[in-house]
């Protein structure tokens, strides 16, 4: 085509976006230090280095101690960690960029390791039988503990003060990682949530814990600034099993949030894997919600420039999101410019150490910096 859809710009809210590419939110444990805070030397430039996106959505970040679940990822709790973030937002907003930070949870998707030997939360006491990424490697998970009210309570305290401590460390915005089998998917999900309280059961008592952080969040950010990230049809990954409700409640919270809400959008993932002999799961994310939210629609997983630039040509999506090539192409918007080739990841550095695999992919194109 001779004009890319992706390289338009957008109105997302109050927010112009130059185009429709968005780096994707992307664990890479490089925060290692006493505080779990972005430093100056690593988070600044690898951030800084990919402000020609539309948007950039950071790694998830943990809203409080009991939070965590993998090593060395930054927070966004203590003071430490919001003067590190201020770094990387004045960074990025000098080189033109727009930045939202992803508030997360990952509930019993933790070990005891990363909380004193006390066991992670969770809906329900159901062992996920996955793995958590801990100081001593990867170690099986454990089955958590059954939150309380006062636990649900606090939680969702913890993420209206994450949220709060996003907008003085200059984010443009945040986003609520309800996906991918951390907690708020954990309470969507009928094999994982067995709660017989208010919590539990109907999926509107399933949703709730979602729908009263996302009111405590838009008590401290305007919600034209929160964006929200789902993955219905994950299956058999990170411990999430789906059933016969697992799409319904899906189609019910984004219908809600379309009736309800104001967003900056919604990010939607594609499956992960192959779903379609699943009878109940749903195989084209995008085609299934876009006639069910009339607002931003983000969608990701899998994608490159011809099937970016086809989703949104299609009407499928408004934006898209890109995770691995974001990894080893600082410069992605120059390279789908110019129609350059991408230059492949390298897996084995995703979660490893230091700069390399992080802020040593070269550059190819003049829009690393914006405006050079």
């Amino acid at each position: 085509m001779s004009k890319q859809p992706l390289l338009t710009s957008y109105t997302m809210g109050d927010l112009k976006l130059p185009n429709r590419i968005v780096m994707a939110p992307m664990t890479r444990s490089r925060a290692e230090n006493s505080a779990n805070a972005p430093t100056e030397d690593l988070h600044v430039p690898y951030y800084t280095e990919r402000a020609t996106a539309g948007l950039i959505i950071t790694e998830g970040s943990q809203v409080s101690k009991d939070a965590v679940g993998y090593i060395h990822t930054p927070g966004i709790y203590s003071q430490k960690q919001v003067e590190g973030w201020r770094k990387v937002t004045k960074s990025v907003h000098e080189a033109g960029g727009r930045i939202f930070i992803q508030l997360w949870h990952v509930g019993r998707m933790s070990h005891p390791d990363f909380h004193n030997g006390n066991l992670p939360l969770a809906p329900s006491a159901i062992n996920p039988n996955s793995k958590s990424f801990t100081s001593g490697g990867f170690k099986p998970t454990v089955t958590p503990k059954e939150m309380t009210l006062d636990d649900i309570k606090i939680t969702i305290a913890d993420f209206q003060n994450a949220a709060r401590n996003a907008v003085e460390a200059g984010f443009d915005g945040v986003e609520i990682h309800s996906s991918n089998g951390y907690l708020f998917h954990q309470y969507f999900n009928g094999t994982s949530n067995h709660r017989q309280d208010q919590y539990g059961g109907s999926i509107e008592n399933r949703t709730r814990f979602f729908f009263e952080t996302l009111e405590a969040i838009k008590e401290v950010i305007p919600q034209n600034r929160i964006g929200v990230r789902f993955n219905p049809s994950l299956h058999n990954i990170f411990g999430i099993t789906m059933d016969k409700d697992t799409i319904p409640t899906f189609d019910y919270l984004i219908e809600k949030l379309d009736k309800d809400y104001d967003l900056a959008y919604l990010h939607l993932s594609e499956p992960f894997n192959d779903v379609s002999n699943i009878a109940f799961a749903e195989p084209h994310i995008a085609k299934r919600y876009r006639p069910k939210y009339k607002g931003t629609l983000m969608i990701s997983t899998g994608f490159d420039q011809e099937s970016g630039n086809k989703v949104i040509a299609d009407g499928d999506a408004d934006l898209v999101s890109f995770g691995k090539l974001y990894v080893s192409n600082p410069d992605l918007v120059g390279r789908f410019k110019e129609n350059l080739a991408t230059t492949p990841w390298d897996a084995a550095t995703f979660y490893t150490r230091g700069k390399e695999g992080y802020t040593t992919y070269e550059t190819k194109t003049r829009e690393l910096i914006p405006n050079s």
